[in-house]
Order: structure tokens, then C-alpha cells, then sequence
């Protein structure tokens, strides 16, 4: 089995910054795209932010220019830098991965990380 573990969410002050980590565990052939997902409470999941694995980069309007995804692939992990933080980035973040296995590729979700942002 893969497990995506994500660690640095938390209560931040607005204009405040988060680091959010993922790593990969378990016996796989490699890792595609992976990503950042957010839900805010009544609303639909949506795509913060992609990093391919050639480094291409895709974010999402509202976080363009304050946030900025990376990955480790020695680590089989990836971060989200979130600077200027406002209230309307408070939501759970899940980590998104596509992870092959043998020849088959499957769409794994971490557990989600609580990010608050206060004004």
C-alpha cells in the first residue's frame, strides 16, 4: 500500500505563512503529478496547486504569486509554501498523488491537514 502523510497545518494570523509537507510511503515505481487540494467547510475540493514530475508547475488564481509548490523526489515529497495568508485560504488541504504501481497508475489521497486563518 502508498500513504501520503501530510504535517504543518495550523492557526495562523492573516498576512501570516505555513509550510505544508507530504511524503510517500510504501513500494511503488514512481510519482507523477502531485498536488495540493483544499475544502472549505460547504464548499466543493478544489485544485490549489500541481507539480509534475519535470517541475511544471499549476496554481490556482486565487493563490497565484503568495503560494509555491515543490517537490523532493529523493524524498518522494512535496510542499506548499503559503505566504500572505488570508481567512479565505482556511480550509482542510489534502495531498494529492499519482503513483505508479507495477504498470498501473492510481490516484492517492492523504488524510487532510486543518489550515486557520484568522483575520
Amino acid at each position: 500500500q502508498v500513504h501520503l502523510v501530510e504535517s504543518g497545518g495550523g492557526l495562523v494570523q492573516a498576512g501570516g505563512s505555513l509550510r505544508l509537507s507530504c511524503a510517500a510511503s510504501g513500494s511503488f515505481f514512481s510519482i507523477n503529478t502531485m498536488g495540493w487540494y483544499r475544502q472549505a467547510p460547504g464548499k466543493q475540493r478544489e485544485l490549489v496547486a500541481a507539480i509534475g514530475s519535470g517541475e511544471n508547475t499549476n496554481y490556482a488564481d486565487s493563490v497565484k504569486g503568495r503560494f509555491t509548490i515543490s517537490r523532493d523526489n529523493a524524498k518522494n515529497t512535496v510542499y506548499l509554501q503559503m505566504n500572505t495568508l488570508k481567512p479565505e485560504d482556511t480550509a482542510v488541504y489534502y495531498c494529492n498523488a499519482g503513483v505508479l504501481i507495477t504498470t498501473r497508475l492510481y490516484n492517492i489521497w492523504g488524510q487532510g491537514t486543518q489550515v486557520t486563518v484568522s483575520s
